[in-house]
């Protein structure tokens, strides 16, 4: 299973494919090459091994940080044994 996190651009460096993206609190450098842009600050990215992947809007980013900050799972059934998805 591949883990796909949400991103807010910080920076991007220009006459590059890279920007600085702020991934929970922590800023690293991702490639957006893979997509197309321009890209500004504040806009959101799925990413996933270093690479953007999808463009998120700000609503899909904080949906999917809930999620992670919850520990939650949509349509997991909460009644089951074993709660780790």
């Amino acid at each position: 299973m591949c883990l796909g996190l949400p991103g807010r651009v910080v920076d991007v460096t220009p006459g590059t494919d890279l920007a600085r993206v702020d991934v929970a609190g922590i800023v690293r450098d991702i490639d957006l090459g893979l997509l197309d842009g321009p890209f500004v600050p504040g806009d959101y990215v799925l990413i996933h091994s270093g690479f953007a992947l999808e463009r998120m809007t700000t609503e899909e980013a904080r949906d999917a940080l809930d999620v992670f900050a919850g520990g939650s799972v949509v349509g997991r059934d909460e009644t089951s044994e074993g709660t780790t998805p």
